[in-house]
């Protein structure tokens, strides 16, 4: 099965076409932008084609990110995904952050449970517990950094991503760097999804940091009558 894969849930905009049945990502295409994913993402997913060598037709399964990150970019990302499924007439499927990063580091750290912790800023750390092999532990939630470091002691648990705590259970929490999702794992778990896991979503652990204003709308429509 060929798999496409797209990320946009943070700074990177990212594609990668990986073969299943190989075993082997075929290509890989970053760039770390920020913000504009919209405006690149096609022709990110182009590139990682070309270099490829394949046709878009070739695809088989698109696996997109879901976050939780970045709220507009999560949704660049989930729209583009299930457009180009229903385009090709595949299936489509979500993969979170946490699990990209929890996987990441247990590829390069076996043995151990992990829980993946990104910050969430609001002194808020968006956290998920993995076993070693794996197979998550909870459910993703936004976390307050002592309740993160009280799990990762429960479990006798190393932790990853852009929270990082100077000492478990000693010292304050500390913020450090931005969170970065390999797109080839990203493939790879998107290829192990299940059939039939349902379209993909974006996943948001709480609302958006823009809020309208509806209180200043109100008081405008009033002015006027």
């Amino acid at each position: 099965m060929i798999v496409l894969a797209i990320d946009t849930a943070g700074v990177d905009c990212s594609a990668a076409l990986y073969d299943s049945a190989a075993g082997k990502v075929l290509s890989a295409v970053t760039e770390t932008i920020g913000k504009g994913h919209a405006e690149r993402l096609m022709a990110v997913i182009d590139e990682a084609l070309a270099a490829a060598n394949l046709q878009l037709a070739a695809v088989e399964r698109v696996a997109v990110v879901i976050g939780p990150g970045s709220f507009t970019g999560i949704r660049v990302g989930v729209a583009a995904a299930r457009g180009l499924a229903l385009a090709l007439g595949v299936g489509s499927v979500g993969v979170t952050t946490l699990e990209v990063l929890a996987r990441s580091h247990l590829a390069e750290h076996p043995g151990q449970p992990v829980v993946a912790a990104m910050d969430a800023k609001r002194s808020e750390v968006y956290a998920q517990a993995f076993a070693a092999d794996g197979l998550p532990l909870n459910e993703p939630a936004a976390l307050s950094p002592e309740d993160v470091s009280k799990l990762v002691e429960s479990l006798s648990a190393t932790a990853t991503g852009s929270w990082v705590e100077h000492s478990l259970g000693k010292g304050e929490a500390g913020f450090e760097g931005r969170d970065r999702f390999d797109i080839a794992m990203v493939a790879r778990i998107g290829a192990e999804k299940p059939e039939g896991a349902g379209r993909p979503k974006p996943l948001y652990l709480r609302g958006p940091d823009a809020k309208p204003q509806t209180g200043f709308a109100l008081a405008r429509a009033h002015a006027r009558e």
